[in-house]
């Protein structure tokens, strides 16, 4: 009898601590968009703390997979999927992953998890922007009048989130040393 063998990479601790965190962006995109915002597209992007987590943790390939699988099942969730939300969520979240990954490979150290959150924060909100430019609004003079307010939240939600992430990165590594 012919034995099935899977082909796929061997399963490792990194795998699954990449699909928990995977589940957990999912589920704090799904809980944040419970919250009432005083602008109905508007986000705080607290599931961006877990993507920053990801890629300061295990790096872009990682980072990018929870960014997808966030975007993609909270817009089949969310029933969005495909449509504008979609696209500006798509475009925002690779955008500000590669971002955040460069900054952390070009300086390193000298740039905080919370450096990092800025530079994510503004280039989602800027590819956002500009898509919404490019695919929906097609009035520049709109995207300059609302640009102030959402680079600025942008800039309060992405220092929130990169506090967070540096709480949660420090007390990984307590519980790692404290493993040894």
């Amino acid at each position: 009898m012919m034995q099935y063998q899977d082909s796929s990479e061997p399963k490792t601790p990194e795998t699954f601590h990449i699909a928990l965190l995977s589940a957990y962006a999912v589920g704090v995109h799904g809980i944040e968009s419970l919250i009432p915002m005083p602008i109905p597209w508007l986000k705080i992007g607290l599931a961006n703390i877990i993507t920053l987590t990801t890629l300061l943790l295990y790096g872009l390939k990682a980072g990018m997979t929870v960014t997808l699988i966030r975007v993609f099942i909270g817009s089949l969730f969310g029933g969005t999927f495909l449509g504008p939300a979609f696209v500006l969520s798509i475009g925002g979240g690779v955008a500000s992953t590669l971002v955040m990954w460069a900054s952390r490979n070009l300086f390193g150290r000298l740039l905080s998890p919370v450096g990092v959150s800025l530079l994510g924060a503004m280039t989602h909100n800027i590819s956002q922007l500009f898509l919404a430019y490019l695919f929906f609004v097609r009035r520049i003079e709109a995207i300059m009048l609302i640009s102030p307010v959402i680079i600025m939240l942008g800039a309060i939600t992405g220092a929130f989130n990169g506090i967070i992430t540096t709480l949660i990165i420090n007390r990984i590594k307590e519980h790692r040393e404290n493993q040894k």
